[in-house]
């Protein structure tokens, strides 16, 4: 089968839904069963990376190069051209990964991955320009694709609710994995905590964005600092996002000295080394499509505090404390209770590094794979001809 998959996102400055794409296309590289793959570089114009790929990170039997594009506009040009699929050698199998999703398919089946509808629950989270091309991208979905693939089954209610014409049986979920395939990896101290003792720190993964609930957490943290005597710090570890140019200042506190640090953008390395050696991983998040962070933090042993919102409870099941995300004072009385029990933070972390075994690629990508079988022998959803 000849397959066209959309790789534009998983360049340098990848996030999550880039995170998930890499993640298929290296297991698809090694397991391409009978398949030929054609990746995408760019892929239409709302996500565009000139860069991708100066570096070929699959050089595998199978895969190949589409077309790449060096500007936004000769981008848009080509995957709007009414010949697209004759440009793209007649492939049986398009999958979209990065939110747009093409008008002009008229033979292949098309498949358009959904993260989630954050863009739409709350316009406030993300910027205006965003928003708007977010949304164009699932919306037209429901008009051309013939099938969905959702990250979560919280991800494809919301779709559901959003688009209730759109046939359920053509939806399918399948979970994402952690990026980190080595659970053994130690990791390396970022220089930006200096020589902050190791299980003696809360911590919080995410970019500086309103979804994440940054600024409740800190809420939460100096309630929980002014309580005890001698309070762990709280790194917050992410780059700047949108909307929050001022958090920062506003989180500096001098009666808590030196107790919040923010990281900036760390390692993978430097990662790692936080989750294995935090205290606790807390994210109180609004809105999640999947939560790779709680994923990944459980996969090298963090004891979890969660928000229970959206896709959230799928991913930390049992093995971790959840607690709505809008009540700052339920986190705040949670890390009084967990840093006063430290066998129950102990029991958490035991039963976090088990729940992370239910989520690996080779299964994620066994499911893409017969997702794929089944997707190529079915009748597509629309006649875009007519």
């Amino acid at each position: 089968m000849q397959i066209g998959f959309d790789i534009s996102q998983i360049g340098a400055d990848k996030a999550g839904c880039g995170y998930f794409a890499f993640a298929l296309a290296n297991g698809l590289a090694n397991n391409p069963g009978n398949n030929q793959f054609t990746y995408y570089p760019t892929f239409g114009d709302f996500y565009f990376d000139r860069l991708m790929p100066l570096e070929n990170p699959f050089k595998k039997q199978g895969i190949k190069y589409g077309p790449r594009h060096l500007t936004r506009e000769s981008a848009g040009e080509f995957w709007r051209a009414p010949n697209l699929e004759e440009k793209l050698g007649e492939p049986e199998v398009i999958h979209a990964n990065n939110f747009w999703c093409p008008a002009n398919i008229g033979k292949a089946r098309l498949i358009y991955t959904l993260y989630d509808l954050g863009f739409a629950i709350e316009p406030g989270w993300t910027t205006e320009a965003n928003r708007i091309g977010c949304l164009d991208g699932v919306f037209q979905a429901a008009l051309s694709a013939d099938w969905i693939l959702a990250i979560s089954e919280a991800s494809k209610r919301s779709y559901l609710e959003f688009f209730p014409r759109f046939p359920e049986e053509r939806i399918r979920v399948i979970y994402p994995s952690s990026r980190f395939s080595e659970s053994a990896r130690r990791g390396k101290r970022p220089k930006a905590i200096g020589e902050m003792a190791a299980r003696r720190f809360w911590m919080s993964v995410g970019t500086i964005e309103p979804r994440k609930n940054h600024r409740l957490l800190v809420e939460a943290y100096r309630a929980y600092a002014t309580a005890v005597a001698d309070p762990m710090p709280l790194v917050l570890a992410g780059g700047k996002g949108w909307l929050m140019d001022d958090f920062i200042a506003e989180a500096t506190d001098e009666r808590l000295p030196g107790r919040i640090i923010f990281t900036g953008y760390v390692s993978d390395d430097e990662l790692i080394w936080l989750y294995r050696n935090c205290y606790a991983n807390l994210y109180p998040s609004l809105f999640e499509g999947f939560g790779l962070p709680v994923l990944e933090g459980m996969q090298f042993g963090a004891a979890t505090i969660s928000s229970n919102s959206s896709s959230l409870p799928e991913v930390g099941g049992d093995a971790a404390i959840m607690l709505a995300p809008e009540s700052a004072g339920a986190w705040t009385a949670e890390m009084l209770r967990l840093a006063a029990d430290p066998a129950e933070r102990d029991r958490l972390k035991e039963a976090a590094t088990e729940r992370a075994k239910a989520f690996n690629s080779q299964r994620s990508v066994a499911q893409l794979l017969d997702f794929y079988d089944e997707v190529a022998g079915s009748p597509k959803r629309r006649d875009l001809s007519a």
